[in-house]
């Protein structure tokens, strides 16, 4: 499902927490919006680590598959 990495993401502005993160700090999942190449995730522990940018359909299909 994944497309690729992205570098140069982890110092852009605008990561949000997923809400189906860990509200105690346990899995937390950040998601940048709106980039032109897709959507990056990256864990929010590590924010300087790699991010994953998968396909807008990707993505889509991976929160269909979470709400089920």
């Amino acid at each position: 499902m994944t497309d690729r990495t992205a570098a140069g993401t982890p110092t852009m502005s605008g990561w949000r927490k997923s809400s189906y993160s860990d509200p105690n700090g346990g899995s937390c999942l950040e998601v940048l919006d709106g980039h032109r190449c897709g959507v990056p995730v990256r864990d929010s522990k590590v924010p300087d680590g790699p991010v994953l940018v998968f396909s807008a359909a990707g993505w889509a299909s991976f929160i269909t598959a979470l709400q089920q």
